[in-house]
């Protein structure tokens, strides 16, 4: 599995890549801050400036079905905000 898990593609992340160009990418929870760094200029073809990175713990999740209560939790995750240099663009969509 390589380090890039998937990348995040909500409202806020778009309008951020389109004014600051900022991205953000799920990514493996050993990798470190130039591991990621390499794997996205590897993969787009692109000058990464700054990698900034958050983890998150896995939530307690709980519901009710007609067994009972199932209790569960949630995956732990990193993600990894990109920071890109001069005009450079990621476009998640021209692979579709």
């Amino acid at each position: 599995m390589g380090i890039i898990i998937k990348p995040i593609v909500t409202e806020k992340l778009t309008d951020q890549g389109e004014k600051l160009n900022r991205y953000g990418f799920i990514v493996d929870r050993k990798a470190n801050k130039l591991q990621i760094k390499d794997a996205v200029e590897k993969m787009y073809g692109v000058s990464v400036t700054d990698v900034n990175t958050v983890n998150y713990h896995g939530k307690k999740k709980s519901r009710y079905s007609k067994t009972g209560v199932l209790r569960g939790r949630a995956n732990h995750y990193k993600k990894a905000y990109i920071t890109l240099a001069g005009e450079d663009k990621i476009d998640f969509y021209a692979n579709i």
